[in-house]
């Protein structure tokens, strides 16, 4: 039954002219404010999920004991099958029966209020949110969360999840489902995803119930054995502690650990291309390497673990890059010989003709700057130029086979391991194409 009254209703319409929808936190019908009890004391209908109705007869048999109400108990109804529920709210409505529906939170975010619209239409129903468990969450850990993200996993395949990661929001907020592993998922996808250090983990239990938690758990330490699966996590992005570049390995350091662009976070080489492209460097025991567009500095700072000897110049035209490569550079204890900001091939005249050279970015400039490469590369030098799309690789390629240049052509796809159900399923990574030219040792020098 649809109803055909308008949209607009006022709080003090008339008792049975539209269902009131109460939204609840966790403390139940005991936390209700007083405008939604009144309400309630007038209803000839509840409607309530079943771990709501208990407290909400238990809260009329004290009204009642206490003098405050002298009406007999109302018909009480489960929500926990709504599709059955549809039938006698809309008979309570025909007759101007006073009805209420409790719900949790705010009933219209992913809440009953979608399926009372749709069945008996807006006009119907007049809605009293309660705060949300993501606001109860960002004001129980006292930040703005203006710029926080969330995802739900209610029933869902856990890879989005893993993709948002990818994108290093600040703030996120991951509604859990308990029957598909809860906050334990949440929490594998993000140490899958090598982020564990760059988020502060915080797990929020029964949000507006007296009993509430809200922890913080470090990396590593196990779950609350008493997890309620009524909760939520938050991850917040905080930079990543200062490690130990002796504990480390040798390459292939994950994501997590390094200092990000704060307006692009997540615009790095991620762990798996950046162990291929090393590979594909061959890197010598002396030289000179050129990183262009190079980021953060992931590449070119674990090609100088590898190979302390070789001089690193990092150039990147993003502003601040410089102060976050050298910041990066002390936490894994290397050493650039320099570190420029500015736009290639412009800025490549200030630097020593190189051994290897790995084109990051250059966009629509990546022919030029390959050109001007080319002009440097000495004998026996390698050029090396991940790419995203099938174009470049055809705009490309004829540039180093017109130079004379061997050339090889690969590509990289990558899995990332992620929880499901009881398993583990495989996300993919973008994949990502590979060109590669070799100087021949006996070429002419560069002028």
């Amino acid at each position: 039954m649809e109803s055909q009254r308008q949209p607009g209703s006022r709080i003090n319409d008339p008792p049975g002219e539209r269902i009131d929808v109460l939204g609840t936190d966790a403390g139940g019908v005991d936390a209700l404010a007083a405008p939604a009890l009144a309400l309630l004391r007038q209803a000839d209908l509840v409607v309530a999920p079943e771990r709501l109705l208990a407290g909400a007869q238990a809260w009329w048999q004290r009204e009642t004991a206490a003098g405050r109400l002298d009406r007999p108990l109302p018909r009480l109804l489960a929500s926990d099958r709504p599709d059955e529920l549809m039938a006698p709210l809309g008979a309570a409505l025909a007759a101007g029966m006073p009805a209420v529906v409790l719900a949790s939170g705010d009933p219209l975010w992913f809440g009953i209020g979608r399926l009372l619209v749709q069945h008996l239409g807006a006009g119907a129903l007049r809605f009293h949110p309660a705060p949300s468990s993501l606001q109860l969450a960002f004001a129980r850990l006292g930040r703005p969360w203006q710029d926080a993200s969330w995802i739900s996993l209610h029933g869902r395949d856990p890879e989005p999840l893993a993709q948002r990661l990818q994108q290093r929001p600040p703030a996120l907020a991951v509604l859990t489902d308990p029957g598909r592993g809860g906050a334990g998922a949440v929490r594998r996808i993000l140490v899958a995803s090598g982020l564990e250090a760059s988020y502060g983990f915080w797990l929020c239990e029964r949000l507006g119930h007296p009993a509430e938690r809200v922890q913080r758990l470090a990396p590593g330490q196990p779950l609350p054995v008493d997890l309620d699966p009524l909760h939520l996590v938050l991850l917040i992005a905080e930079p990543p502690a200062d490690p130990d570049p002796a504990s480390l390995p040798l390459f292939g350091l994950d994501d997590g650990l390094w200092l990000q662009q704060g307006d692009r976070p997540g615009l790095m080489t991620k762990r798996e291309v950046r162990i291929q492209l090393l590979a594909d460097l061959e890197l010598p025991a002396t030289g000179v390497l050129w990183d262009l567009g190079a980021g953060v500095g992931s590449v070119g700072l674990e090609a100088l673990r590898l190979r302390p000897e070789l001089k690193l110049w990092a150039l990147e035209r993003r502003g601040g890059s410089a102060a976050l490569i050298a910041a990066n550079a002390r936490r894994f204890g290397v050493t650039p010989a320099g570190i420029l900001e500015g736009a290639a091939p412009e800025a490549l005249a200030q630097l020593p003709d190189p051994d290897r050279v790995l084109i990051g970015g250059g966009g629509r400039d990546r022919a030029a700057i390959l050109a001007a490469v080319l002009e440097r590369l000495r004998p026996g030098g390698l050029v090396v130029l991940p790419l995203a799309t099938l174009e470049a690789l055809a705009e490309l390629r004829p540039l180093l086979e017109r130079s004379g240049l061997a050339v090889a052509v690969g590509q990289l796809q990558a899995w990332r391991g992620a929880p499901l159900a009881e398993g583990t399923r495989l996300a993919p990574l973008n994949p990502v194409l590979v060109l590669r030219g070799r100087r021949s040792a006996g070429a002419r020098a560069p002028a």
